[in-house]
């Protein structure tokens, strides 16, 4: 192959480099009279179940645009991180493949420490399915203290439909509800999440009457900045600039900020929060 053909076909290069990484013992081929590292082309078609001349042809660029179920089987026989394998897409087929929706529990240290160093901006970070995982002091303040509930109910359509402070809380809260089923239809779907939500949309419905019948609604509402009123038991009314923000390396999870219009909110807070003893995360 020419070098220019080569460097016009990037999906054949890809997959030539990244054949050529993979230890053949490794995955009990044998070892001996092969003149370039790693698999042979007729060994990542046979494990990919495809047409060795086909494999070929693709790496070539003579095979024309590969399916998706293809390159998902490519993807598995070269061992593909979930980065390399929508790098592969994007060069394949023009897009990233289909979300594969991955719970993980919790934050790490250094994203826990990117919260607390936001006070006393309020801050949570939220999973695709909109669970709770982290959350700073300023938010233990301004919105709910998610450590005095147990894990299984830090969700915030949870929140909003069970939790009588939540309604309180808003102004306009029907409105408000609506957006919330909307959006978070929207994020579950996008993550690829919608089965595994399911169950909780279930038990929800059977809960609340009125998430029933939004969620019966079926409306999709876009969402990432908007402005938020909120009627605060010590502070009154507040207007916080909503922003989510999505975390480099954990596409579960969602930065949430709530920064409040008015400076002046931000050294309320800090007293309630000099007043308020720490509670411990769990």
């Amino acid at each position: 192959m020419s070098a220019s053909l080569e460097q016009e076909n990037l999906l054949g290069a890809y997959l030539k480099d990244r054949r050529s990484k993979l230890d053949p013992a490794a995955f009990g081929f044998p070892t001996e009279r092969r003149r370039t590292a790693g698999l042979r082309r007729e060994e990542v078609a046979q494990r990919a179940n495809i047409s060795p001349t086909w494999y070929t042809w693709l790496e070539q660029g003579r095979g024309g645009a590969p399916s998706a179920d293809v390159l998902d089987r490519i993807a598995r026989a070269l061992m593909l991180t979930d980065v390399e394998r929508e790098h592969l897409f994007l060069l394949g087929l023009g897009r990233t493949p289909e979300v594969r929706y991955q719970k993980n529990e919790g934050v790490t240290p250094r994203l826990q420490r990117v919260l607390d160093a936001l006070e006393p901006i309020p801050a949570v970070m939220r999973t695709a399915t909109w669970d709770v995982v982290a959350w700073n002091r300023a938010a233990t303040i301004m919105l709910t203290d998610y450590a005095s509930e147990p894990p299984s109910r830090r969700n915030v359509l949870h929140y909003f439909f069970l939790d009588p402070n939540a309604r309180a809380a808003q102004y306009d809260w029907e409105s408000v509800a609506r957006f919330v089923v909307g959006a978070f239809r929207v994020d579950a779907a996008r993550a690829g999440a919608a089965t595994v939500v399911q169950p909780f949309v279930d038990e929800l419905c059977r809960q609340s009457p009125e998430f029933a019948a939004m969620w019966r609604d079926n409306d999709v509402r876009a969402h990432g900045e908007a402005i938020k009123h909120i009627r605060h038991p010590v502070l009154g009314p507040i207007s916080f600039e909503y922003s989510i923000f999505a975390v480099d390396g954990r596409p579960d999870l969602g930065l949430v900020i709530y920064n409040p219009i008015d400076p002046e909110v931000r050294d309320k807070i800090r007293v309630l929060m000099e007043a308020k003893p720490t509670r411990r995360r769990v």
